[in-house]
């Protein structure tokens, strides 16, 4: 007798389909039969995917409730933040205050600066005399962050960015990052005190960093900026610099 697809056995089956994208387990495979639905929606099938993609370490089993919604987090995980270096000019950023003689991009270490510690980041965006502040709106639905997911699970979201100044003058840094509802009310916000940095300093990269957990339900956009200015008024660009700014969203792999 000719053999079906179904009459595989399930660990089998597990084992083909965990080949298969998610979009297609969801949308296709779960509808054919009951069968289907049952093997898809089986820890098993989404462990094997984890271990397929690297997402798995043994010491996850007993912390993890749902390796279904662990894997499209650690599947959709990335940096939320568009030009975070500034490798396309200013594309992606609005630029909310662009005072003095207005942001600037530099190549690292720039004027009395110091290379970052990471080596894939080349350049920085700078302020001037007066204020610079430079803002991005993330829409979580449009980066694949589902209501439901958001409200329910409420996976971790983590901030982080660089700043540093230069030897020779005094700046400022701030950042601001908020979660925000469908009608922009602010959920949740990070806003930290400025950071004041006094000429003469070790001119040393930083990064400043956030996790935000057990937020109330409802958060659909991130809004993140950050900017400062120097403290001396010198006319050119001897802010603060900043760069390789990011967020991204699940468990911390």
């Amino acid at each position: 007798a000719m053999t079906t697809i179904s009459d595989l056995p399930e660990d089998v089956l597990v084992e083909l389909l965990s080949l298969l994208p998610v979009r297609d387990l969801l949308r296709t495979c779960r509808l054919v039969c009951t069968q289907w639905r049952y093997v898809v929606d089986l820890t098993t099938l989404w462990k094997r995917k984890c271990q397929r993609d690297g997402f798995y370490r043994q010491s996850l089993d007993r912390s993890i409730s749902d390796w279904k919604i662990f894997y499209m987090l650690c599947h959709l995980k990335r940096n939320l933040i568009k030009n975070p270096c500034a490798e396309e000019n200013f594309q992606h950023w609005t630029l909310d205050d662009n005072e003095g003689d207005e942001w600037k991009i530099e190549d690292l270490p720039g004027a009395h600066g110091n290379d970052m510690p990471d080596p894939t980041v080349h350049k920085y965006f700078v302020t001037s005399y007066g204020p610079c502040f430079k803002s991005q709106l993330i829409t979580l639905k449009k980066e694949g962050y589902w209501n439901q997911l958001m409200d329910e699970k409420r996976p971790e979201i983590t901030v982080k960015d660089w700043y540093a100044a230069r030897f020779d003058c005094g700046c400022r840094y701030e950042l601001t990052v908020r979660l925000l509802s469908k009608d922009y009310i602010v959920l949740e916000e990070f806003h930290p005190e400025p950071v004041v940095i006094e000429q003469w300093s070790d001119a040393k990269w930083r990064e400043i960093s956030h996790t935000f957990q057990n937020y109330p339900a409802g958060v659909r956009y991130i809004w993140f900026q950050h900017g400062g200015q120097d403290t001396q008024y010198w006319a050119g660009w001897y802010g603060i610099r900043v760069t390789n700014s990011s967020i991204t969203i699940g468990p911390q792999t």
